[in-house]
């Protein structure tokens, strides 16, 4: 049963088209709706492609300043050389090619919010202006003397790990705690469950929209797949592939296959690493093997009863009497029907049993199958 969202919070994402429910996106929505009311620095973190993005703008729009200017600025994409007379400004031939004086950010959305993303690029030397800026609201345009006030609310992204960039003295100490004030962690893509696959309609139906194509859909199969891989690119990687399937597969039902196809990584479906990135890489493994055999358990039994319909022609005689012998009882030990799927099952499920010391709720969770699944399985398996 799904958690009952805030009318509110329903209200914002319609506002700037924000997709998803996930509880982890919903809570950093929240986050950014509370603080926005209240004049402090925000820090929002969380790995690039996430939509970092879109809570500054909850901030500034949902705030006291939302009639006053909103500037965004991505402080990596600007030179080391002219970060700081981009954002504070410069006078008249304080440098070559200054050829007249320039307001900076700062000065430009006095009154109103700066976004700075990627906050982690800036040089040290700029990270000490800004510092005095949230200190006491004071900078100095390069190549003046004259020190000029502004008030202003800074919000800063990055997907660096600051507390590590602050022990490698990347980051000054003093910065990030004048900045985390507020911190809002923005989950990546592969934690947001189903979202994935509303982010993936919404972006098919965009792509069809704006370029008057047939929409795609997708199988049931391929739902599944892009719920359990990485997306280690998160929504712009999700948004890259979307538009791609809907590029060269205009009007047609997206297969797993296809998807694989289309991802970076993997270009055999049963070699693709379909599952996130643990500590625990022999759990992974078992995740993911587990999954396969679900999966390929209907195939199996769907060639049995095609093998048991075609059982009467004199063509397909001889291969379907090797097929049922290697299924024949006396092939295989422990009271089996002869399935080497089912064998698998059972070895993979009373491991799990063994390292849980038969715990079996927590045997289900590691499997990520329901505790009532699990005991359906030890009864088809004869697993005591």
């Amino acid at each position: 049963m799904k958690t009952e969202i805030p009318e509110e919070i329903l209200r914002v994402k319609q506002r700037l088209s924000i997709i998803g429910d996930s509880p982890a996106l919903i809570e950093a929505i929240k986050r950014a709706v509370t603080v926005a009311p209240i004049d402090l620095s925000v820090l929002v973190t969380g790995p690039s492609g996430a939509g970092k993005e879109f809570f500054p703008k909850i901030i500034h729009q949902f705030g006291a300043r939302k009639h006053k200017k909103y500037i965004a600025v991505n402080c990596g994409a600007i030179p080391e050389g002219t970060i700081d007379s981009e954002l504070f400004g410069h006078e008249k031939g304080s440098f070559t090619g200054a050829v007249s004086s320039r307001k900076g950010y700062f000065e430009e959305a006095d009154g109103g919010t700066i976004f700075l993303d990627e906050v982690a690029e800036l040089p040290l030397t700029t990270q000490a202006r800004l510092l005095r800026v949230l200190e006491t609201g004071e900078f100095l345009k390069v190549g003046s003397s004259v020190v000029q006030t502004t008030d202003i609310r800074v919000v800063a992204a990055t997907n660096v790990d600051l507390i590590r960039a602050v022990a490698e003295g990347r980051f000054r100490e003093d910065l990030y705690y004048r900045l985390s004030t507020v911190v809002i962690n923005v989950p990546p893509l592969h934690e947001r469950g189903e979202d994935i696959v509303l982010l993936a309609r919404k972006f098919a139906a965009d792509f069809a929209e704006k370029y008057m194509t047939k929409p795609i859909t997708f199988s049931e199969e391929a739902k599944r797949a892009m719920m359990l891989y990485n997306w280690p690119g998160n929504v712009r990687q999700l948004k890259n592939i979307i538009d791609q399937l809907a590029l060269f597969e205009a009007g047609s039902e997206i297969s797993r296959r296809q998807l694989l196809e289309a991802l970076p990584v993997g270009r055999d479906p049963n070699s693709t690493p379909m599952i996130a990135p643990s500590d625990d890489s022999s759990g992974l493994e078992r995740k993911m093997i587990f999954q396969m055999l679900f999966s390929m358990r209907d195939e199996i039994e769907t060639l049995k009863k095609r093998l048991d319909e075609s059982s009467g022609e004199s063509d397909l005689q001889a291969p379907v009497r090797d097929v049922r012998a290697l299924m024949a009882p006396d092939h295989v030990s422990d009271g089996f029907n002869g399935n080497p799927l089912d064998l698998s099952e059972r070895r993979t499920i009373e491991d799990t049993l063994a390292r849980h010391g038969g715990n079996k709720k927590q045997a289900a969770e590691e499997l990520q199958i329901s505790l009532r699944t699990l005991y359906r399985k030890m009864q088809d398996l004869g697993i005591s």
